[in-house]
């Protein structure tokens, strides 16, 4: 896939692949534009004047009337600010990076567990903050917005004519990254079931190509989890574990040096698991608890 030049994916759909590939954003961000005479973007994408570059060529002078960041991670939004200077449009998304977090996040992340991954942009905040549900009329047609958490508090999902805009939660190439504080796997499952209820004919996703069949992406992704989970629970029963054991127990099959991203993913099964009173931690839930089936 070539970086910075524009391809059209569908009617009035444009990417354009911003040039930050890694093992977590696969060739790279899309960044993409909507519509045809005006314009609303969606992620722009990281911080790089190149990516600013290709982004305001492929607009070439059209009006833009919105900039949609589905989520603050580093790939996706510091390139937001920039952007909506130059072509004089307002930055909208659900928050800023704390936005959407459960009770339960808020204390882990107050308790000092920090997320993986692509990292946070913590300088990240919206001209114009999102609201579930909300219909937001742009030079492009009306966008729904949907709150998805799970990959992050402030995950949206982002709907027009007869396509969802999926960012990280729902990608073709990889499951999506759930990183507790950050990333909540309760707050994941909740939204696969809320995105699966909203029509779709194809999702557009943050990285990788288009989802062609939403419904046989989502059904594998659910499935995906439960196989997990069914992991971590046979693991329990062979008895209590701190989660650096129980990742070494659940992950035997892999390179110890992938244990610690690991151990990110078990954690998050392990925080849903103990809400919905499947297993127990002593002396309390946190990174460092004993884990016990209940």
């Amino acid at each position: 896939m070539e970086t910075g030049r524009p391809v059209e994916l569908g009617p009035r759909v444009v990417r354009v692949l911003a040039p930050n590939p890694s093992p977590m954003t696969y060739h790279g961000t899309n960044s993409y534009l909507l519509g045809q005479e005006a314009l609303a973007v969606i992620d722009p994408g990281p911080d790089d004047a190149r990516h600013l570059d290709a982004l305001l060529r492929a607009i070439g002078g059209r009006p833009v009337s919105h900039v949609f960041v589905t989520h603050s991670h580093l790939d996706h939004s510091p390139l937001a600010g920039p952007l909506a200077r130059a072509v004089g449009a307002p930055v909208l998304a659900f928050g800023d990076w704390t936005a959407g977090r459960r009770p339960v996040m808020e204390r882990l992340a107050a308790e000092g567990l920090v997320g993986g991954g692509e990292g946070v942009d913590t300088a990240f905040r919206p001209d114009v903050a999102l609201a579930d549900g909300a219909v937001v009329e742009t030079g492009a047609g009306p966008v729904r917005v949907l709150h998805t958490p799970g990959h992050l508090g402030n995950h949206v999902c982002l709907g027009w004519d007869d396509v969802v805009f999926t960012g990280d939660h729902v990608m073709g190439w990889a499951s999506s990254l759930v990183s507790p504080p950050d990333g909540d796997l309760t707050a994941f499952m909740e939204s696969c079931d809320r995105l699966a209820h909203m029509p779709a004919r194809t999702f557009y996703p943050g990285h990788g190509d288009p989802v062609r069949e939403p419904a046989a992406r989502l059904d594998w992704l659910i499935g995906h989890r439960r196989a997990r989970e069914a992991q971590v629970l046979a693991a329990l029963q062979q008895g209590p574990a701190p989660l650096p054991d129980l990742t070494t127990r659940v992950y035997a099959d892999i390179d110890p040096a992938l244990h610690p991203a690991a151990a990110r993913n078990l954690l998050a099964h392990l925080i849903d698991l103990y809400e919905r009173g499947l297993v127990t931690a002593r002396p309390q839930l946190s990174q460092r608890a004993i884990f016990t089936l209940a």
